[in-house]
Formats: C-alpha cells, structure tokens, sequence
C-alpha cells in the first residue's frame, strides 16, 4: 500500500465531504416551502395557503410580511403565532460504491421529525403629532429545516443528520400617507446556525487510493469498501442585517393592492469540521492524515431576497378574496465555498438553484362577529433540479390546500387555528456523495402543518 496515494485520496473526501455537507444542509428544505423557505409566521396566512400576506387586516404579522400594513391596525395587538411542520417522506432505491459496487444499508427511515416554528409580534399605533405612524417589531424563522435519516442508510454518505436554523429580529415603522396609501421600513436582524452529519466510506477512498484498486477485494488489505466509515460533523454560525420596504394602496373601498421586498442577509458561517470513527482501521486514517483532522472552517452564506405582491377584494362586508404571487430570489446561493482560516479553500460546491414563484388563492368569510373561517390553494415551486437535487434536498413542486378560522371571545381576544395539507410531487434523486458513490432512486412525500395563535388587543 503506498501511504501517498491513500493520504491523497483521503484528502479528497476530505474536501469533498466538508463542501457537500455545508452545501446540503444550507439547501434542504422542510418540504413546506420551496428551498429552505418557512412563511409560517402567521396562523391566520397559514388558512390562507399564504395569500393576501402583505395587506392582511388585523394581523401582526405584517411587522414582517409589509410594515406598510401596519397602519390597518388601530389599537396595541400583541400577536403570538405557533405552527408545527410535520413532514413525512419515503426513500426507494439504492446506488453503487465508487467501485461500482451496490451500496447497502435501508431506506433510511422517515427523514422528518414534527418541527415547531414559533413567532411573535406586536404593532404600536402612535398618537398626537405622531398619529400617522406605527410602529412593530416581530421575532420569526423565515428559513429553517430539521431532518434526521438512519445513521446506516443507502445514502449516508450523503446525508443523515441536518439542522439549520434561522432567527429574525425585525423592528418595522409605517407611515399613512394619505387615507388610502401607506408605505413602511423595517430593519431585520438575522441569526444563522447550522449543525449536519454525513458519512465518509473511508475504506474505498483508501483501498482506491493505495495504487491497487485490486486490494478493495482483498482480505487481507485493512481497508474495505463500507465497511470503515466515518462521520463527518460540520457546523457553523453568524449573524447578519437586512432591511423590508413596503407599501400599501387601496385605490377604491372594496380593493387593496400590497408589495414588499425583503433583502439578501449575507452571512460568512465560522465554526467546526470534526471527524470521528467507531472502526480501529478509519481512525488510523483519521490520526495520520492532516485532511481528515478536526478544525475550524468557513462558509459565506446569503439568504435570497423576498418580493410579494398581494390584493384583497372585498366582494361584501362578510366575504373576501385574496391572492398572492411570491418571487425568492435563490440565484443568491449559485454556490458555497468553504475556508479554512488562513484563507485556503478547502472545496467548492455549486447549488444551480433557480429563482422560484409561489402563486396562491384564499378567501374569508365571517359567519358572524365571532367566528371567520378561511381557505386556500397554491403552487409553490422548488428552487432545485434532477441535476443538482440531493437527499438532502428531495425537493419539488409543491400543491398546497389550507383551511383555518379564526375565534373572537371578546373585543380583546382573538385565538385561530389553521391546517395545511401539501402535496409534494414525486422526486427523482440521482447524486454522488463525497466518498464518489452514487445513490439513484425516488421519493415520496407530504407534509401536515398544523397552527394555532393567540392575539390581544389594548
């Protein structure tokens, strides 16, 4: 066996390893919203199948969603929101090892645990010489995801655990221009942590790369095909600015017209690569060799721009219509490039995301002055390809269906639930992992989402 080679061939997985796990955790998605995407920052939004978000009446959330919509709330509301993502997914398939061998292992059980995404808000009409204006500031997860497959799947080497956390501070101001037009700011404050898990078949790296491929079905070489993994952990962190504008128009009684725009947050995640093995022969490879050494790392990361526009008719004093059409902006993660502190690149991964557009239809119709029931449709596209789709990512278009209402015990309390149901089309995957194998097969999935919120007004 020639050292060489092998340190070689490890320090290809190495890289390769670090680039696709960063880039695969940064690109899953809950399979609620295209990409990594979470809009479930209001209950209210969620019966809705998201429409009508940026000229929604009563609703706080619009410290958020359009701060020019804000002025559409006369009293102190403090607004606390909770959705639970329940996604559920199956894997059919399998894939060979770089030798062309079959990769074992199972169909990695249900990646998608139930995931609660909490939000909070509270708008502050001002008064006196200040009665024009309004005030808000929100806590919410505009992108997010938590997957978790076997730790002895078929595409390990691809993926097992992912963990991606973001947290919005937004603090949001509106101005009445005239009775019928509003526009609004608002400064965002962005909070990112990110933690994913892969494995890395060590044992073909090292029996490729010993200069005698012959030696990967040999018994008596120390190294064989899967049967010497390791793990791979790599997380990071880091905070970032963006800033939301809007406006609103109501250009006559019955029909109001909303826009907003939400800026790219750029962030450069720091944190740690560190390797591990339970195998006597993987954790040689881990002590020997540089490349496979625990250490700090690197990852620019911007999360893409958001532009909505909405429109609400009413069709009586009872019933409404609205519709939303989204755009995010996911060229923005054309790819991600990984450092190690002394500037180095230690591997670049493209993403070949394309720009998606969310387009959804709701209604509401108060049955009397305590109970308003909702709903909704909407199709909302993936950002990902058959070319660049990964398990981390079994991501396609989505069909969406809503329903939700809303309880007004009093002139003060409010209390809505919702539930969304999304149909996610049939999903090829065919990807090599960092340790050169490829996983081919299909996914089948859906998810449940289920809200309930609280609201008080002063």
């Amino acid at each position: 066996m020639e050292i060489t080679r092998m340190q070689h061939a490890s320090r290809i997985t190495r890289l390769t390893a670090l680039a696709l796990g960063i880039t695969g955790a940064l690109a899953i998605g809950q399979a609620h919203a295209s990409g990594f995407q979470i809009r479930e920052n209001s209950v209210k939004n969620l019966g809705r199948a998201f429409s009508g978000s940026t000229v929604a009446q009563n609703d706080a959330s619009v410290v958020a969603n359009n701060p020019a919509a804000m002025v559409n709330i006369d009293r102190v509301t403090v607004q606390a929101d909770a959705s639970v993502i329940d996604l559920t997914a199956d894997f059919e398939g399998g894939g060979t090892t770089a030798l062309g061998t079959p990769l074992n292992g199972g169909d990695g059980g249900d990646p998608g645990d139930a995931s609660a995404v909490p939000a909070m808000a509270v708008v502050i009409p001002l008064s006196g010489s200040l009665e024009r204006m309004t005030v808000g500031a929100s806590v919410s997860a505009p992108f997010g995801l938590k997957t978790e497959y076997d730790s002895n799947w078929v595409g390990r080497y691809n993926a097992i655990e992912s963990d991606v956390k973001t947290i919005n501070l937004t603090l949001s101001a509106a101005v009445e221009v005239t009775e019928r037009f509003s526009v609004g700011i608002g400064l965002m404050y962005q909070r990112a942590e990110v933690t994913l898990t892969n494995a890395i078949d060590i044992g073909t790296q090292a029996c490729v790369g010993s200069g005698n491929p012959a030696n990967c079905f040999n018994p008596a070489f120390p190294y064989r095909p899967q049967a010497n993994d390791a793990l791979v952990e790599v997380s990071g962190d880091d905070n970032g600015i963006g800033w939301i504008i809007g406006a609103q128009w109501r250009p006559t009684d019955s029909l109001s017209l909303g826009f907003s725009h939400r800026s790219e947050i750029d962030h450069d995640l720091e944190g740690d690569a560190d390797f591990s093995s339970s195998n006597a022969a993987a954790q040689v490879i881990l002590a020997t060799n540089p490349g496979l050494r625990d250490g700090k790392i690197s990852a620019p990361l911007t999360t893409p721009s958001v532009t909505t526009f909405s429109a609400q008719y009413d069709i009586n004093d009872s019933f409404r219509l609205m519709a939303d059409v989204q755009a995010t902006d996911w060229h923005s993660l054309e790819a991600v490039n990984i450092y190690r502190p002394d500037g180095s690149s230690l591997g670049h991964e493209a993403f070949d995301w394309e720009d998606t557009m969310l387009y959804s239809l709701g209604g509401e119709y108060d049955i009397n002055d305590s109970f308003t029931v909702r709903a909704g449709v909407a199709l909302d596209e993936t950002p990902t390809n058959d070319l660049a789709r990964t398990p981390r990512l079994p991501d396609q278009d989505r069909n969406i269906f809503s329903l939700g209402m809303t309880w007004n015990v009093s002139e003060q309390l409010s209390v809505d639930a919702a539930f969304m149901r999304i149909e996610i089309e049939e999903t090829k995957v065919n990807v090599l992992s960092s340790s050169r194998s490829r996983l081919v097969g299909e996914f089948d999935g859906y998810a449940n989402v289920f809200g309930v919120a609280a609201q008080y007004r002063f």
